[in-house]
C-alpha cells in the first residue's frame, strides 16, 4: 500500500510551531493537525495558546478544541481519531501538516504504534499500582530502568500510568515494551519529521512573554471560569500548566506576581523536556527558528513525497 505523505513540525512550546505551519500549509497546499495534548479540550483557549482564526488564516485545523475537560483522553484515542483525518485530507489531495509539542503523541502516529492489550495482566498491575502509592513514582521508575533503559528514558517519573505499562509488558511477555514496539513498526506514512530549534535564551525570553501575554488576554478569568463549570481541580485537563498554578493564587495562599513565576519557570522546564524527547530521534531534521520555513520548504521539495 502506497505511503501517505505527512509533515510533521514539532519542537518545544513558543518555538513558533503554528506560525511556520501555517506558511506551510498556505504554501503547499496543506491541512493542519495539531499534536497538542492541552489543546484538544474545549474552554481552554488561553493557557493552551490556541491559534486564533487570525494566526489559522483560514487553514483548516483538526484535532483541536473537541474534548470536555472532564474528559481523559489517551495517546492511543488521538492515534485512532488523526489517522482517520489524515488519510481523509489525503484522499483530498492535500498536503497533511502534523504541529504540536507532545511527544508521545506525535511519535506514537508517525511510528504507528499499535495499542492493544498484548502483555496485560490485571494482577500484575495492581501490584505496580500498588507499588506506586506505598513507595513512590521514582522507584517504580527505577525498576523499569533496570530493565528496559531505552523506556525509562522515554516517560518521565511521574507519567505512572506509561511506567507501569511498560514494566506490566516486560513482566507478562519476557520482552521490553521498547522492542516489541521497534518489531511492531508498520508506518503508514511517509514522513518529513522537523523539529524547531531555538537558542536557549531566545526560547527562554519567548516563553516569558508569552506568559505575559496570557494574564493580559485573561488567563486568570479563564481558570476561573473552569471551576465554575465545575471541572474539579484534579481532573487531568486542569493539571495543565497554566492552570494548576493559579489554585493557591485562589486559596490566598501566594500573590499573582508569584503564579506568573510559577507559570514561566513549569514552561522552561516542559519546553527542556520537550527538547531531550525529540532529541532521541534520528530521524529528525532540526531547523533553526529564524529561517524555519525557508530551510523547510527547501527540503521538502527534495523529498519524494
Amino acid at each position: 500500500m502506497k505511503k501517505i505523505p505527512l509533515i510533521v513540525i514539532a519542537g518545544p512550546t513558543a518555538s513558533g510551531k503554528t506560525a511556520l505551519a501555517v506558511e506551510l500549509a498556505e504554501n503547499l497546499g496543506g491541512e493542519i493537525v495539531s499534536a497538542d495534548s492541552m489543546q484538544i479540550y474545549k474552554y481552554m483557549d488561553i493557557g493552551t495558546a490556541k491559534p486564533t482564526d487570525t494566526e489559522k488564516r483560514g487553514i483548516p485545523h483538526y484535532m483541536m478544541d473537541f474534548l470536555d475537560p472532564s474528559v481523559n483522553y489517551s495517546a492511543a484515542d488521538y492515534c485512532c481519531a488523526a489517522h482517520r483525518i489524515i488519510a481523509d485530507i489525503s484522499v483530498r489531495k492535500k498536503l497533511p501538516i502534523l504541529v504540536g509539542g507532545t511527544g508521545l503523541y506525535i511519535d506514537s502516529l508517525v511510528d504507528d504504534v499499535r495499542f492493544g492489550e498484548v502483555g496485560s495482566d490485571e494482577t500484575v498491575r495492581a501490584e505496580l499500582e500498588e507499588t506506586a502509592k506505598t513507595s513512590g513514582a521514582e522507584k517504580l521508575h527505577k525498576m523499569l530502568a533496570q530493565i528496559d533503559p531505552e523506556s525509562a528514558e522515554k516517560y518521565h517519573p511521574n507519567n505512572v500510568r506509561r511506567v507501569i505499562r511498560a514494566i506490566e509488558f516486560y513482566r507478562v511477555t519476557g520482552k521490553t515494551i521498547s522492542e516489541h514496539n521497534r518489531e511492531e513498526k508498520h508506518s503508514r506514512y511517509c514522513a518529513a519529521y522537523f523539529c524547531i530549534n531555538c537558542d536557549r535564551d531566545v526560547l527562554y525570553d519567548r516563553i516569558n512573554r508569552r506568559v505575559d501575554i496570557m494574564l493580559a488576554e485573561g488567563l486568570e478569568n479563564e481558570v476561573r471560569g473552569l471551576l465554575e463549570k465545575g471541572y474539579p481541580r484534579n481532573c487531568t485537563a486542569m493539571q495543565g500548566i497554566g492552570y494548576k498554578e493559579f489554585f493557591d493564587y485562589f486559596d490566598g495562599k501566594i500573590t499573582l506576581d508569584k503564579v506568573t513565576d510559577n507559570i514561566k519557570m513549569n514552561s522552561r522546564r516542559y519546553a527542556k523536556r520537550q527538547l531531550t524527547w525529540f532529541r532521541r530521534r534520528a530521524d529528525i531534521t532540526w531547523l533553526d527558528h529564524e529561517n524555519a520555513r525557508q530551510q523547510a520548504e527547501d527540503i521538502i521539495k527534495n523529498l519524494k513525497l
